[in-house]
């Protein structure tokens, strides 16, 4: 006999075994039992075995046997696969831009390495990340979301609290050796610090400065000379580099360090008020791919949801 000329057949014999009713599976497939036990004889007659026990009697006149009840499992993860390639398809042609702006930094720090677990559970979504690190007019130009750093009032946007940073040195491994090893704070007057002027005119963004003033050693290490960078991950990677100490943030040098490329010489955090938020305009507030990304993003920060509106 030629082989079935479709799926019907094997779509209909998994109806029937989940069910083990030939009527059930009809009303399933929208055929009749008729149709369902032309479909399941024809399939055994080709396999040349039998996938079912008939019985006249009993509360189920149909038993799958040893042979239907080993492939079934197969067959049902196949039909799962099948579905997920055919919801694919079916998504292609209508995929959505999905547009976002992010300072740099956090974006090379902190969230690209992530965002490979938000594509998988959202698919159907092409991307777009602007990095320029300058505000943008998210009406003007299109953007759903933006990640911005500050006290959380922009006008015109809706902000949500996402990660507040501590400040504390950083640098090379190598620096904790050679002739002069970072072992407490006065030891810093021996080797280069990094300055990020990224945050330079924001009063509460700490600096080495303030660091060195609570750490007691102002007088004793001069907190104006070193390297002057504007960008933070440009700092950060110039310490990685063992060029130096840079005053880290939290969430820019948390992987560095787990990973080793970083250390921190000696204890000393200065805590800041500045903050990441997550902000979008009034009007995107339920578009499904603000809402899915914010979910998403909330729950890799582990913050709790804290809106401010813009006045």
């Amino acid at each position: 006999m030629r082989a079935p000329s479709n799926l019907n057949a094997l779509r209909a014999f998994e109806a029937v075994a989940r069910h083990l009713s030939y009527t059930t599976a009809a009303t399933e497939l929208n055929v009749t039992p008729a149709a369902v036990g032309q479909l399941i004889r024809g399939l055994e007659s080709y396999l040349d075995i039998e996938l079912f026990h008939r019985s006249t009697s009993g509360p189920s006149r149909l038993a799958l046997t040893d042979a239907a009840r080993l492939a079934l499992p197969d067959l049902q993860a196949g039909f799962d696969l099948l579905s997920t390639g055919v919801e694919r398809l079916r998504a292609y042609k209508s995929r959505i831009v999905f547009t976002m702006t992010v300072p740099p930094a956090f974006a090379d720090k902190w969230l690209l390495w992530r965002m490979e677990s938000f594509q998988k559970r959202h698919p159907y979504y092409d991307i777009r990340i602007d990095t320029s690190g300058h505000l943008v007019d998210f009406a003007a130009q299109r953007i759903d979301v933006g990640i911005r750093y500050g006290a959380g009032v922009w006008p015109g946007l809706v902000s949500t609290y996402l990660l507040r940073d501590e400040f504390f040195p950083v640098c090379s491994p190598a620096l904790l050796k050679g002739k002069h090893p970072l072992r407490t704070p006065a030891d810093l007057r021996h080797h280069q610090l990094i300055h990020d002027l990224s945050m330079v005119g924001f009063a509460a963004f700490p600096t080495w400065r303030s660091w060195l003033q609570k750490a007691g050693v102002a007088k004793s290490v001069d907190s104006d000379r070193g390297l002057q960078l504007n960008d933070s991950a440009m700092a950060i990677q110039t310490a990685i580099s063992g060029n130096g100490v840079a005053l880290g943030r939290t969430t820019l040098v948390d992987k560095d360090l787990a990973e080793g490329r970083l250390v921190r010489p000696f204890a000393g955090t200065q805590s800041c008020e500045l903050a990441y938020y997550l902000v979008h305009r009034k009007e995107s507030e339920n578009a499904s791919p603000v809402v899915a990304f914010k979910e998403w993003l909330l729950t890799e920060a582990g913050a709790r949801p804290r809106k401010r509106r813009s006045a």
